[in-house]
């Protein structure tokens, strides 16, 4: 597993599921870590679970969904820390409602959060980025399996999708600045590696299943392939989109 000493990770949406694992996972492994969630209640347990673990964490409450918002919390994160190399996107709300059903504030909320409060991220970042040199930035999306795990969820289901192209197109702007972006799809049924290959998930389980950290195992791979794409030795890729299924598997 490679140690993220003296690097500063910004985690979106820490609050909780794989916000949650993923900022402990960085702040277990080294890294300075920055929690964001759209309520502080939802960061609490995220940075009781850091500190208990001796890591360095500040949390930033912050709607993604605004530009002006996402701004605000990117200088505050300079201001403290005076960089940003790492930034995870997992940032994200999911209405169950039919489309017949759905009113424009679901559709548009979902839209704004998960797609459009990505690309603030990415492009307010990615600025701060270019300046020192590079990063890393990783956007994570789950999808259903099937038509009928889909049922309720076209608004979430679009966005993700529209992540996917977001993090191709972005990946081949931003090469040029040594910055590199990849996407991970949960729920995705794809033939791929076994996830047990993966030296970064496992080890992720491990201190997980050590530190009586709640996650499930599904999270617990998300979390280690997120830091395996942070990782250096992750360095030449980029543009990618990673599939993992629930059965723990990638491609």
């Amino acid at each position: 597993m490679n140690d993220f000493s003296g690097k500063v990770a910004l985690i979106t949406g820490a609050g909780k599921g794989f916000g949650r694992v993923i900022a402990v996972a960085f702040a277990v492994h080294g890294a300075r870590v920055a929690v964001n969630d759209i309520t502080p209640i939802n960061l609490n347990q995220t940075v009781a679970e850091i500190r208990a673990n001796q890591g360095q964490v500040r949390d930033y409450v912050a709607d993604v969904a605004s530009k002006m918002a996402v701004q605000a919390m990117i200088n505050q994160i300079l201001d403290e820390w005076g960089q940003i190399d790492i930034l995870v996107n997992c940032a994200t709300v999911n209405p169950n409602v039919s489309i017949l059903e759905m009113d424009e504030w679901d559709w548009r909320r979902t839209l704004d959060v998960n797609l459009t409060g990505t690309f603030f991220s990415m492009q307010s970042i990615g600025r701060v980025m270019r300046q020192q040199g590079g990063g890393v930035i990783v956007n994570v999306a789950s999808i259903p399996e099937n038509s009928q795990g889909a049922k309720g969820r076209a608004a979430y289901t679009a966005s993700n999708m529209g992540l996917f192209g977001l993090t191709r197109a972005s990946a081949s702007e931003f090469a040029a600045y040594n910055i590199r972006i990849n996407a991970i799809g949960l729920g995705i049924i794809e033939k791929g590696v076994n996830v047990n290959s993966l030296e970064d998930a496992e080890s992720v389980q491990s201190w997980m299943a050590n530190r009586n950290i709640e996650g499930s195992i599904e999270t617990q791979e998300v979390a280690g392939m997120v830091l395996h794409l942070c990782s250096s030795s992750s360095r030449d890729i980029s543009g990618k989109i990673f599939q993992i299924e629930k059965r723990g598997s990638y491609t």
